[in-house]
């Protein structure tokens, strides 16, 4: 089970919860693009090696929808 806390109007993670293999490798990426306040898009459409966990960040946050650009 993974989950992620978006701020709308920012686009910034908030937080995220992993639970499953690997989890504390893979919360050590979203951690890194918090501290950065890097916007969840840039792990959505981040180039992440295959095969491992931290590959499904691209899953997790392109299950959710991107604010139109105004």
């Amino acid at each position: 089970m993974w989950k992620a806390v978006i701020d709308a109007g920012t686009d910034k993670i908030l937080g995220a919860a992993l639970l499953g293999a690997e989890a504390g490798e893979v919360i050590t990426s979203v951690q890194l693009a918090m501290l950065a306040g890097m916007p969840w898009t840039a792990l959505r459409d981040a180039v992440i090696t295959h095969p491992t966990m931290t590959e499904g960040l691209n899953l997790l946050f392109a299950s959710l929808q991107a604010r139109p650009v105004r």
